[in-house]
């Protein structure tokens, strides 16, 4: 059996006090120490002191203070460290026999989603697991992007992926980095740092690929419009995440559906099914 451990955060600079960390992530709330306290049942003068390291908060109040500014659960360890304090919220590998029921649900979950195309990622993308629809998708591109771990990031922006296929490439693409950027600036991920500068380094398609035409059926959001067997389907992406995850991992997963933008691409996964 696998033994779930809280590591320590990793980090792309040096290690910083609580105090400071915590005044960082006020920052980036737009909330103020008054405003802070109140919600933590704390005072002004205390959540000053704690910021300008005159005060070592508990580990209660740590906690308190996090869960009030929605720090995610990997920073809130390591706002334990930086206060002296063991990190609260295991990091358990997917593949423990603890996680066994999750596995389980989300598979569940993604076979009911059929024919529509769905999948699990983790915080650095890898896929976790994705149901029939993903898998008539990823039809005919480079075997190398498939071998595992299967990293979505690479097997959509990737030229030997998806990425010839996808009509609308460079707004998809666009879309995506701006994603990953909004998960660098809350996440000290060294490799999620990594797999963005790879992904934004791609060559982009043959003749960049930003054809897209919506006909009668304009998006009421940005569609990814790809090529299949010379059809042309057009997906809206939902992503969805656990709530009040107590584990790192779980905290990082998201579930990706892609509901079909239009009645041609419904008829179309409908008459694959069969």
């Amino acid at each position: 059996m696998t033994t779930a451990v809280a590591r320590a955060p990793e980090t792309t600079g040096e290690t910083t006090g609580v105090g400071a960390l915590l005044r960082t992530w006020r920052d980036r709330r737009k909330i103020s120490q008054l405003e802070l306290a109140l919600r933590a049942d704390s005072s002004a003068r205390h959540i000053s002191f704690i910021e300008t390291g005159r005060s070592r908060p508990s580990q209660e109040m740590v906690l308190r203070l996090a869960e009030h500014l929605d720090v995610p659960v990997r920073e809130r360890n390591a706002l334990l460290i930086a206060a002296g304090y063991a990190p609260a919220f295991p990091e358990t590998p997917m593949d423990d026999p603890s996680m066994a029921a999750l596995r389980s649900g989300m598979e569940r979950l993604l076979t009911g989603y059929e024919p529509f195309p769905a999948l699990v990622v983790d915080g650095t993308y890898h896929v976790q697991a994705a149901n029939r629809g993903i898998t008539m998708l990823l039809e005919g591109i480079d075997p190398a992007l498939l071998r595992p771990p299967l990293n979505a990031m690479r097997i959509t922006l990737h030229p030997g992926g998806l990425a010839p296929r996808i009509r609308n490439f460079l707004e998809w693409r666009g879309h995506l980095l701006a994603q990953m950027e909004r998960q660098l600036a809350v996440l000290r991920s060294a490799p999620l740092r990594e797999l963005y500068e790879e992904v934004r380094g791609y060559p982009l398609p043959e003749g960049g690929r930003n054809v897209a035409s919506f006909g009668d059926h304009p998006p009421f959001a940005l569609p990814m419009v790809i090529e299949h067997d010379g059809h042309v389907l057009s997906f809206i992406s939902t992503i969805a995440t656990f709530n009040t995850p107590m584990d790192v991992t779980v905290s990082e997963l998201a579930v990706e559906t892609f509901l079909p933008a239009d009645p041609e691409t419904v008829a179309y996964l409908r008459k694959q099914e069969r």
